[in-house]
């Protein structure tokens, strides 16, 4: 059959045309725009000056930019590693199940995901809220002294930590349970033909073939993390919300409290640079996961 290349290569680049618009209007124009603003003292909108590199020159002398810093670091460590395991365990435990009992127990995992963070602040106000409580009054009946979790800079990153390890995790029990619905059952059942202990089948069957899913729910979790500002901005109101700053909350007091449009897009681009290299290094375990193989 004779084929015209012209008019297929005609209309492949009609169908991908609307895609590459839309994604150069709403990506690539505003990042490119983001760049040369990072080099001007320019308003969030408006006419600028050009000042060259001035903007990332003042950041490590940021005493704000470093608590963001340090801040979004220490809020990836509570977050990343514990709720990939969190998941992982829950992912393992349904499997356990099976019939009506699996799907309604997947589906209460499942349901803090779809909730918007406005009902998830809701939810976790009413539980942790120093006055109000219901775990306040809980401590109280232990006789416990109340913790102002929310309003003390020791507690705060943990407690949104836990109450984000709740929300999310939902999202990667499921990719967790297409992982180990996808392995073999003959490997599980020659490994019981040898009396292979349930530590050792994990350790060298359901670990190395999950690898693969691993290394995506830790860089989606990466990333997802590394942007955190709701439950910040949120769980922050009548707290001590500078204390409490992570680095897309700073961009959001720089660009729209402050109305500094040149140092909140420096800080943007140094929080896009540190998600170009968490892609990088998915890049990498996925291609340490295909040679495990």
């Amino acid at each position: 059959m004779l084929r015209n290349t012209k008019k297929e290569w005609l209309i492949g680049y009609i169908l991908v045309a609307p895609f590459v618009a839309i994604y150069g209007l709403i990506f690539v124009y505003p990042t490119i725009d983001m760049f040369l603003l990072s080099f001007q003292d320019a308003p969030l909108i408006g006419a600028g000056t050009y000042v060259g590199v001035d903007n990332y020159t003042r950041l490590p002398s940021d005493r704000r930019f470093d608590t963001a810093f340090w801040n979004t670091v220490y809020f990836v460590v509570l977050t990343v590693i514990p709720g990939t395991f969190v998941a992982l365990g829950i992912a393992m435990g349904v499997t356990r199940l099976s019939g009506r009992i699996q799907s309604l127990v997947l589906a209460l995992f499942f349901l803090p995901y779809i909730l918007p963070v406005s009902v998830v602040y809701r939810i976790w106000d009413w539980t942790m809220n120093f006055q109000f409580g219901i775990a306040m009054h809980v401590l109280d009946t232990l006789g416990i002294d109340r913790v102002p979790v929310f309003q003390t800079s020791t507690w705060f990153m943990p407690a949104v930590a836990f109450v984000t390890i709740w929300w999310t995790c939902g999202f990667s029990v499921l990719l967790f349970l297409a992982g180990l619905r996808a392995i073999p059952q003959d490997i599980y059942e020659a490994a019981s033909l040898d009396n292979t202990s349930g530590w050792r089948t994990f350790r060298h069957i359901t670990w190395p073939l999950l690898w693969p899913i691993t290394a995506l729910v830790l860089t989606i979790q990466l990333i997802l993390q590394l942007k955190i500002f709701d439950q910040v901005y949120l769980f922050s109101q009548g707290g001590r919300p500078n204390d409490n700053l992570v680095m897309v909350y700073y961009i959001f007091q720089r660009a729209f409290v402050n109305n500094q449009g040149g140092r909140a897009a420096a800080i943007a681009v140094v929080l896009f640079i540190m998600v170009i290299i968490i892609a990088a290094l998915n890049f990498q375990l996925m291609r340490m996961s295909e040679r495990r193989k």
